[in-house]
Protein backbone atom coordinates (compact mmCIF):
# COMPACT_ATOMS: atom_id res chain seq x y z
CA UNK A 1 0.00 0.00 0.00
CA UNK A 2 1.34 3.38 -0.98
CA UNK A 3 0.95 5.71 1.97
CA UNK A 4 2.13 9.27 1.53
CA UNK A 5 3.34 9.32 5.14
CA UNK A 6 6.30 7.00 4.48
CA UNK A 7 9.63 8.77 4.41
CA UNK A 8 13.03 7.30 3.61
CA UNK A 9 16.20 8.55 5.26
CA UNK A 10 19.37 7.59 3.40
CA UNK A 11 22.45 7.40 5.63
CA UNK A 12 25.62 8.09 3.66
CA UNK A 13 28.76 7.73 5.76
CA UNK A 14 31.64 9.34 3.86
CA UNK A 15 35.39 9.40 4.15
CA UNK A 16 37.31 10.90 1.21
CA UNK A 17 34.46 10.61 -1.30
CA UNK A 18 34.57 14.03 -2.91
CA UNK A 19 34.69 12.65 -6.47
CA UNK A 20 31.77 10.31 -5.86
CA UNK A 21 29.45 12.43 -3.75
CA UNK A 22 28.01 14.71 -6.49
CA UNK A 23 27.18 11.70 -8.63
CA UNK A 24 25.71 9.50 -5.90
CA UNK A 25 23.54 12.34 -4.63
CA UNK A 26 22.39 13.24 -8.13
CA UNK A 27 21.42 9.60 -8.70
CA UNK A 28 19.60 9.38 -5.37
CA UNK A 29 17.62 12.53 -6.09
CA UNK A 30 16.83 11.25 -9.57
CA UNK A 31 15.57 7.80 -8.55
CA UNK A 32 13.61 9.07 -5.58
CA UNK A 33 12.16 11.84 -7.74
CA UNK A 34 11.16 9.42 -10.49
CA UNK A 35 9.47 7.01 -8.09
CA UNK A 36 7.78 9.71 -6.04
CA UNK A 37 8.84 8.59 -2.56
CA UNK A 38 9.58 11.15 0.14
CA UNK A 39 13.24 11.16 1.17
CA UNK A 40 16.19 12.86 2.82
CA UNK A 41 19.91 12.17 2.50
CA UNK A 42 22.03 12.39 5.63
CA UNK A 43 25.72 12.82 4.87
CA UNK A 44 27.87 11.72 7.81
CA UNK A 45 31.38 12.80 6.98
CA UNK A 46 34.14 11.65 9.32
CA UNK A 47 36.51 14.58 8.94
CA UNK A 48 37.63 13.73 5.38
CA UNK A 49 40.87 15.57 4.57
CA UNK A 50 39.99 15.70 0.86
CA UNK A 51 37.21 18.28 1.22
CA UNK A 52 34.22 15.92 0.99
CA UNK A 53 32.29 18.11 3.43
CA UNK A 54 32.82 21.26 1.33
CA UNK A 55 31.46 19.40 -1.69
CA UNK A 56 28.48 18.26 0.42
CA UNK A 57 27.82 21.89 1.39
CA UNK A 58 27.68 22.86 -2.29
CA UNK A 59 25.29 20.00 -2.98
CA UNK A 60 23.10 21.10 -0.11
CA UNK A 61 22.81 24.54 -1.75
CA UNK A 62 21.73 22.89 -5.00
CA UNK A 63 19.20 20.39 -3.65
CA UNK A 64 18.03 22.14 -0.49
CA UNK A 65 18.49 21.65 3.24
CA UNK A 66 15.32 19.60 3.55
CA UNK A 67 16.79 16.99 1.18
CA UNK A 68 20.49 17.03 2.10
CA UNK A 69 21.35 17.04 5.78
CA UNK A 70 24.97 17.38 6.83
CA UNK A 71 25.84 15.74 10.11
CA UNK A 72 29.65 15.63 10.13
CA UNK A 73 31.94 14.31 12.87
CA UNK A 74 35.40 15.53 13.71
CA UNK A 75 37.33 12.36 12.95
CA UNK A 76 37.12 8.82 11.62
CA UNK A 77 34.96 6.93 14.10
CA UNK A 78 33.78 3.98 12.06
CA UNK A 79 30.65 2.66 10.43
CA UNK A 80 28.65 1.38 13.39
CA UNK A 81 28.82 4.69 15.20
CA UNK A 82 28.08 6.54 11.96
CA UNK A 83 24.75 4.72 11.77
CA UNK A 84 23.95 5.46 15.41
CA UNK A 85 24.79 9.10 14.76
CA UNK A 86 22.76 9.14 11.54
CA UNK A 87 19.65 7.51 13.01
CA UNK A 88 19.48 10.22 15.67
CA UNK A 89 19.04 12.78 12.91
CA UNK A 90 16.76 10.76 10.65
CA UNK A 91 13.17 11.99 10.34
CA UNK A 92 12.01 9.11 8.11
CA UNK A 93 10.23 6.00 9.38
CA UNK A 94 12.50 3.95 7.09
CA UNK A 95 16.27 4.12 6.88
CA UNK A 96 18.41 3.13 3.91
CA UNK A 97 22.08 2.43 4.43
CA UNK A 98 24.49 2.31 1.52
CA UNK A 99 28.05 3.15 0.51
CA UNK A 100 28.80 6.54 -0.99
CA UNK A 101 31.47 5.15 -3.33
CA UNK A 102 29.13 4.23 -6.22
CA UNK A 103 29.41 0.51 -5.56
CA UNK A 104 25.70 0.62 -4.69
CA UNK A 105 23.48 1.99 -7.43
CA UNK A 106 20.49 4.05 -6.25
CA UNK A 107 18.37 2.56 -9.05
CA UNK A 108 17.81 -0.44 -6.78
CA UNK A 109 16.21 1.62 -4.01
CA UNK A 110 12.69 1.68 -5.51
CA UNK A 111 12.94 -2.14 -5.73
CA UNK A 112 13.90 -2.30 -2.05
CA UNK A 113 10.89 -0.16 -1.20
CA UNK A 114 8.51 -2.24 -3.32
CA UNK A 115 9.85 -5.44 -1.78
CA UNK A 116 9.40 -4.04 1.73
CA UNK A 117 5.81 -3.03 0.99
CA UNK A 118 5.08 -6.39 -0.62
CA UNK A 119 5.99 -8.43 2.45
CA UNK A 120 5.92 -5.85 5.23
CA UNK A 121 9.55 -6.79 5.90
CA UNK A 122 11.45 -5.40 8.87
CA UNK A 123 14.51 -5.14 6.66
CA UNK A 124 15.35 -5.65 3.02
CA UNK A 125 18.89 -6.55 2.04
CA UNK A 126 20.53 -6.21 -1.34
CA UNK A 127 22.15 -9.48 -2.37
CA UNK A 128 24.92 -10.08 -4.90
CA UNK A 129 24.35 -13.83 -4.75
CA UNK A 130 20.78 -14.31 -5.97
CA UNK A 131 18.85 -13.87 -9.17
CA UNK A 132 20.53 -11.41 -11.49
CA UNK A 133 22.74 -10.00 -8.74
CA UNK A 134 26.47 -9.93 -9.26
CA UNK A 135 29.81 -8.30 -8.65
CA UNK A 136 31.61 -6.24 -11.29
CA UNK A 137 35.16 -4.95 -11.30
CA UNK A 138 36.41 -7.21 -8.52
CA UNK A 139 39.57 -9.20 -8.96
CA UNK A 140 39.48 -12.91 -8.19
CA UNK A 141 41.00 -12.44 -4.74
CA UNK A 142 38.25 -10.07 -3.67
CA UNK A 143 35.58 -12.34 -5.09
CA UNK A 144 37.00 -15.37 -3.28
CA UNK A 145 37.21 -13.47 0.00
CA UNK A 146 33.64 -12.24 -0.32
CA UNK A 147 32.27 -15.65 -1.30
CA UNK A 148 34.38 -17.33 1.35
CA UNK A 149 33.24 -14.92 4.03
CA UNK A 150 29.64 -15.56 3.11
CA UNK A 151 30.10 -19.32 2.97
CA UNK A 152 31.79 -19.40 6.39
CA UNK A 153 28.99 -17.37 7.83
CA UNK A 154 26.26 -19.49 6.29
CA UNK A 155 27.83 -22.62 7.75
CA UNK A 156 28.44 -21.21 11.22
CA UNK A 157 25.41 -19.01 11.78
CA UNK A 158 22.65 -20.17 9.42
CA UNK A 159 21.28 -16.65 9.11
CA UNK A 160 18.65 -17.24 6.44
CA UNK A 161 19.90 -14.53 4.09
CA UNK A 162 22.20 -14.97 1.14
CA UNK A 163 24.38 -11.86 1.34
CA UNK A 164 25.59 -10.94 4.78
CA UNK A 165 28.53 -8.68 4.24
CA UNK A 166 26.65 -6.38 1.90
CA UNK A 167 25.90 -2.93 3.21
CA UNK A 168 23.04 -1.90 0.96
CA UNK A 169 19.87 -2.24 3.01
CA UNK A 170 16.50 -0.80 3.92
CA UNK A 171 15.36 -0.95 7.54
CA UNK A 172 12.30 0.07 9.46
CA UNK A 173 13.78 2.82 11.58
CA UNK A 174 12.87 1.33 14.96
CA UNK A 175 14.27 -2.04 13.86
CA UNK A 176 17.58 -0.47 12.87
CA UNK A 177 17.73 1.36 16.21
CA UNK A 178 17.20 -1.85 18.12
CA UNK A 179 19.79 -3.74 16.08
CA UNK A 180 22.47 -1.07 16.27
CA UNK A 181 22.07 -0.96 20.06
CA UNK A 182 22.81 -4.67 20.19
CA UNK A 183 25.72 -4.80 17.78
CA UNK A 184 29.20 -4.92 19.21
CA UNK A 185 31.43 -5.55 16.20
CA UNK A 186 33.19 -2.98 14.08
CA UNK A 187 34.12 -2.78 10.42
CA UNK A 188 33.36 -5.50 7.96
CA UNK A 189 31.68 -7.85 10.44
CA UNK A 190 29.19 -5.21 11.54
CA UNK A 191 26.88 -5.71 8.53
CA UNK A 192 26.78 -9.41 9.15
CA UNK A 193 26.09 -9.10 12.82
CA UNK A 194 23.11 -6.91 11.96
CA UNK A 195 21.51 -9.73 9.95
CA UNK A 196 22.35 -12.38 12.53
CA UNK A 197 20.83 -10.30 15.35
CA UNK A 198 17.80 -9.59 13.17
CA UNK A 199 17.18 -13.32 12.85
CA UNK A 200 17.63 -13.80 16.60
CA UNK A 201 15.05 -11.13 17.32
CA UNK A 202 12.63 -12.68 14.85
CA UNK A 203 12.67 -9.85 12.34
CA UNK A 204 11.65 -10.64 8.77
CA UNK A 205 14.25 -10.20 6.05
CA UNK A 206 13.49 -9.65 2.36
CA UNK A 207 16.13 -9.80 -0.37
CA UNK A 208 16.57 -7.91 -3.63
CA UNK A 209 19.23 -8.94 -6.19
CA UNK A 210 21.67 -6.10 -6.84
CA UNK A 211 24.70 -5.69 -9.01
CA UNK A 212 27.65 -4.42 -7.04
CA UNK A 213 30.34 -2.38 -8.75
CA UNK A 214 33.76 -2.02 -7.20
CA UNK A 215 34.95 1.41 -6.15
CA UNK A 216 35.32 3.77 -9.08
CA UNK A 217 37.79 6.10 -7.38
CA UNK A 218 40.06 5.67 -4.43
CA UNK A 219 41.54 2.65 -2.77
CA UNK A 220 39.57 -0.44 -1.90
CA UNK A 221 38.92 -0.48 1.82
CA UNK A 222 39.34 -4.23 2.26
CA UNK A 223 42.87 -5.18 3.29
CA UNK A 224 44.45 -8.30 4.77
CA UNK A 225 43.98 -7.08 8.35
CA UNK A 226 40.27 -6.52 7.64
CA UNK A 227 39.96 -10.16 6.62
CA UNK A 228 41.66 -11.37 9.79
CA UNK A 229 39.40 -9.18 11.92
CA UNK A 230 36.40 -10.42 9.93
CA UNK A 231 37.15 -14.06 10.72
CA UNK A 232 37.84 -13.22 14.38
CA UNK A 233 34.59 -11.29 14.60
CA UNK A 234 32.73 -14.13 12.96
CA UNK A 235 34.05 -16.66 15.46
CA UNK A 236 33.18 -14.35 18.35
CA UNK A 237 29.67 -14.04 16.98
CA UNK A 238 29.44 -17.79 16.61
CA UNK A 239 30.51 -18.22 20.21
CA UNK A 240 28.02 -15.68 21.54
CA UNK A 241 24.85 -16.38 19.53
Amino acid sequence: KMTSSDKYSVLLPTYNERENLPLIIWLLVKYFGDSGYDFEIIVIDDGSPDGTLQVAEQLQKIYGEDRILLRPRAKKLGLGTAYIHGIQHATGNFVIIMDADLSHHPKFIPRFIEKQKEGGYDLVSGTRYRGDGGVYGWDLRRKLISRGANFLTQVLLRPGASDLTGSFRLYKKEVLERLVERCVSKGYVFQMEMIVRARQLGYSVGEVPISFVDRVYGESKLGGNEIVSFVKGLLTLFATT
